[in-house]
């Protein structure tokens, strides 16, 4: 069996947002990003895959595919054995304990996913978002996040309504904070990490019981910034070093 013309419409449209949301689905592609995602609590809707893909488990889903065919609905410039659609998921409600990461208005999908994977590995189960940052369904985004999509709970969120009424503290990243190193940090709270090129925003920057910041140690000071996914792998680790 081949894949069809409306098959094809379908997937290809769902590089845009409006489409991801109209259909509710969006796109994995990979061996190794698929098949975290099979074993996943996600739902899936549809693989199509070339012979060379194995799912045993979910042959009732398959579409075997040429690699011509593949190439046609990848979004990869390089497609990788198969490309598979997953329901997005409902949205879970905000549980207001723990260490949340906070993101205002980032822009780039490898970022968001590194920091979805970050938030994964240092075991932080919510991720807050401004309503401007990039989609998490984007296949950028999913690419990046190898898997951690379907173990991190992310929430869009009108971020200055959020802040005003969260008991949490709040710790904000910024090149003119305190020094992270010498900082007091608490086991449960807000780090809100800014847009990649202008950081944190006024509106949102009031709202911070702290800044913080990491130090250069490099003799020669030229390196404007780190990049905002290091940034919070950085601070991540601090947090969690004081437990």
């Amino acid at each position: 069996m081949s894949i069809s013309k409306n098959q094809i419409k379908i997937i290809t449209s769902l590089s845009q947002k409006k489409y991801r949301i109209q259909h509710q689905l969006f796109i994995a592609e990979g061996v190794k990003v698929v098949n975290e995602l099979l074993n996943s609590s996600l739902e899936l809707e549809a693989i199509f895959a070339t012979d060379d893909f194995k799912c045993d488990n979910f042959l009732d889903k398959k579409t075997t595919i040429s690699e011509s065919e593949l190439q046609k609905i990848s979004q990869l410039k390089t497609p990788n054995n198969v490309l598979a659609l997953f329901k997005i998921p409902p949205k879970k409600s905000f549980k207001k304990i723990g260490l949340t990461v906070v993101l205002d208005a980032i822009n780039d999908p490898g970022n968001l996913g590194t920091i979805i994977r970050l938030c994964d590995w240092f075991g932080v189960t919510q991720l807050v978002c401004s309503e401007d940052t990039v989609d998490c369904f984007n296949s950028k985004v999913v690419q990046a996040s190898m898997g951690s999509l379907s173990r991190i709970d992310i929430h869009y969120i009108a971020l200055e309504q959020f802040l005003s009424e969260t008991l949490l503290p709040i710790f904000i990243a910024d090149m003119n904070g305190e020094n992270v190193y010498k900082s007091q940090l608490h086991e449960e709270g807000i780090l809100l990490m800014g847009n990649e090129a202008n950081g944190v925003s006024e509106g949102v920057k009031k709202f911070a019981n702290q800044i913080i910041s990491i130090p250069r140690f490099g003799d020669v000071q030229q390196t404007e910034s780190l990049n905002v996914a290091t940034a919070t792998a950085i601070l991540l680790s601090e947090f969690k070093r004081g437990k």
